[in-house]
């Protein structure tokens, strides 16, 4: 599933491609997606022209000067892709085509779990999408104090709290356990064991983590391309995740000794790390 660093990849490229362009169609092959797309979507849209371009979490809006904001998700394998002109034949799993004066949008989803949707933008923070949608990592209000109130009585593993999209938005597996190495902290630690002077680390490592990835344009782990259809960089600087058995970046431990990067599962999600600098 594409994280905040791809989504927040996805939206600049948006934003370079359709900021300020007038859509001028809309054609939908298939509307079956997790929740399926209205009937109306097409006709809500065209003729709007794009005022604004966001993300909310893992979630991209784009605004429109009619009042209404398009609220899209890539789900698991979504593909936004980006065409001066459209190709003569469109490619398996193409389900969406949106064409601005500016140039095509096409939407590519093989698993269909995303979602596409219109909503009255003033109504956006009290729709359910989004009702309990925790901070975002890169909000000034994020802070050392923030984090330690909300670890408080948590008696989950840290690194299953930081998936917790109600508590920080936009964490997934890959970047939680990048965060918890460059932090410094186990992720078996309880979260109400963690201090307040490791909820500072943790601020500095969830927006140092995620600001790497997306300057490197995000992880192409499987499913995931820029628009352009070129692929994110940063599983080239990943320091634990999918490296069982290697050593962790600088590592002066005997690898024969530790087993070098351990991989658990906890709550089905893949967890790596190292067992002597993370405590």
């Amino acid at each position: 599933m594409p994280e905040l660093p791809e989504v927040e990849t996805i939206k600049n490229a948006l934003l370079k491609a359709v900021y300020k362009a007038n859509i001028i169609s809309v054609r939908i092959f298939n509307n079956r997606f997790r929740k399926i797309i209205p009937d109306d979507f097409a006709k809500r849209i065209e003729k709007a022209k794009i005022i604004t371009i966001s993300r909310r979490a893992k979630y991209l809006l784009l605004g429109l000067d009619n009042g209404l904001s398009i609220v899209w998700h890539l789900g698991m394998s979504g593909k936004i892709k980006i065409f001066d002109k459209l190709p003569e034949k469109h490619e398996k799993h193409d389900h969406v085509v949106i064409e601005t004066d500016k140039c095509f949008l096409v939407y590519n989803d093989a698993r269909r779990f995303g979602m596409l949707d219109c909503i009255k933008t003033n109504d956006l923070e009290k729709n359910p999408i989004f009702s309990h949608v925790g901070i975002d990592p890169f909000d000034t209000k994020l802070d050392a104090l923030f984090l330690f109130n909300k670890f408080r009585n948590k008696n989950t593993p840290i690194k299953i709290t930081l998936l917790d999209q109600s508590i920080v938005n936009g964490i997934g597996n890959i970047y939680a356990s990048e965060i918890l190495f460059d932090a410094g902290i186990s992720p078996l630690r309880l979260t109400e064991s963690i201090t307040l002077k490791e909820c500072e680390k943790l601020v500095c490592s969830i927006r140092k983590i995620l600001q790497k990835a997306i300057d490197a344009g995000g992880s192409s782990i499987h499913d995931y391309k820029k628009p352009d259809g070129s692929l994110g960089y940063f599983q080239n600087m990943h320091c634990v995740y999918n490296k069982t058995g290697q050593k962790c970046p600088m590592c002066t431990c005997d690898v024969s000794k530790t087993g070098g990067i351990r991989k658990i599962v906890q709550a089905g999600r893949s967890t790596f790390y190292c067992s002597v600098k993370q405590k």
